[in-house]
């Protein structure tokens, strides 16, 4: 009795789980400019284009996030942000992504830990103290704050993905392409990304500009 309830009932669910935690999923990594005097300022210490970077749990990036400015025209209110590729702000950005393999379990995990601050988001900054402590290469940890590398970097340690040999508080942006866990998948105009949904893309390039006239 005791052997057929284990091969009938215990055994699927072991060979299931077994099953889902050797899925493969990807995970994306967004490096990109915004073109945002912020983003100009920063420029001028890394002397790099693409100085912001996003973590995404889809190739569509349809959920992007990140550590910035959380409202697009004032640069000194920023924290925790889910991150529309269909913004003005993005919609004409330069950008950089690259992939990551990793198992279910581990792409879980790293969800979860991205779904814990977004519910605690109000508790989180940016962490312009990191970022000075960063320009003078000391390793600064600050309780709920980040900046946007080191928010990444905290999550792919979370999902023991090692994208770097150092703390992540010292991850800056140009640190991501140099790991051997990602792999390049697009470089170029986010507008013309090509997972981004058809229908949005579509309405990029009709959308005209602010220079222009509508009709």
């Amino acid at each position: 009795m005791h052997s057929f309830y284990f091969i009938y009932f215990i055994k699927p669910l072991i060979e299931e789980q077994g099953l889902i935690s050797m899925r493969k999923r990807y995970i994306y990594i967004l490096l990109s400019d915004t073109g945002t005097l912020f983003a100009k300022a920063i420029r001028l210490y890394t002397k790099e284009q693409l100085n912001h970077v996003s973590i995404s749990f889809n190739k569509e990036l349809t959920e992007v996030y990140s550590f910035g400015r959380k409202r697009p025209h004032n640069p000194f209110v920023g924290g925790f942000v889910k991150e529309d590729m269909h913004s003005f702000i993005f919609q004409r950005a330069n950008c950089e992504v690259y992939r990551c393999e990793v198992s279910e379990r581990d792409f879980e995990r790293m969800k979860r830990k991205v779904e814990q601050i977004s519910i605690q988001r109000e508790m989180y900054r940016y962490n312009i103290l990191g970022m000075v402590a960063l320009m003078c290469k000391y390793d600064f940890k600050r309780k709920n704050a980040f900046f946007c590398s080191q928010f990444v970097a905290t999550v792919l340690n979370e999902g023991e993905v090692p994208i770097a040999k150092f703390s992540p508080n010292l991850m800056q942006p140009r640190h991501f392409p140099e790991s051997e866990y990602l792999e390049p998948v697009f470089a170029g105009k986010v507008c013309y990304y090509p997972y981004l949904e058809e229908n949005k893309r579509i309405e990029l390039f009709l959308k005209p500009s602010r220079f222009e006239k509508s009709v």
